[in-house]
């Protein structure tokens, strides 16, 4: 089971991305280059927003998952509570598809999704034994900061490396950390 867990993160971008294809396939006009992924979410301007939405919310699944193998593997206090500053990133992130673009609290749930969610990593890394993950999450952590302040040309590029310092937390734990059998 703990494995299972502990692979749910990587499980998660994935199916991420296989919703945000499909949605695409379905959205001809989507840029990365001028549009913000929750876009293809908007009743208003996509066509099958549910696709979008719904895999959202399915992501926030595997998402919420890997934070309880944060919780359940922690080996002291400030790793449980980054494995439950995640679990609340995994609320958000079902939020944003609830909430989907165009409502009133979209904006919010969308950047408490990140806010939590890199906060917990860090918060996790800095109780980890392991350097990779310490630093590693210290790392990404500082990539994270900057990567707001940068001048995107679109809401879905910070978006997508936002995802992609996400993907890469969820790698390095899922190989670093130790081999659980049960």
């Amino acid at each position: 089971m703990m494995r299972r867990l502990k692979y749910s993160g990587i499980g998660g971008v994935v199916v991420y991305w296989l919703f945000v294809a499909w949605s695409m396939g379905k959205n001809p006009w989507f840029s990365f280059w001028s549009n913000a992924l929750s876009d293809l979410g908007s009743p208003e301007m996509a066509r099958a927003p549910g696709i979008y939405n719904y895999g959202l919310v399915i992501t926030a699944v595997f998402m919420l998952a890997f934070s309880v193998y944060l919780m359940l593997s922690a080996e002291n206090k400030p790793q449980t509570v980054g494995g439950a500053y995640v679990s609340i990133s995994a609320i958000f992130l079902a939020l944003i598809g609830v909430f989907h673009a165009g409502t009133r609290p979209h904006g919010f749930v969308s950047t408490y999704f990140f806010v939590q969610f890199f906060l917990g990593m860090l918060i996790y890394g800095t109780g980890s034994k392991d350097r990779v993950i310490r630093y590693g999450s210290g790392l990404l952590f500082a990539l994270a900061v900057p990567g707001t302040l940068i001048s995107w040309s679109s809401v879905a590029l910070i978006e997508t490396y936002e995802i992609a310092l996400i993907a890469v937390f969820t790698l390095v734990v899922a190989l670093k950390n130790g081999n659980e059998s049960t």
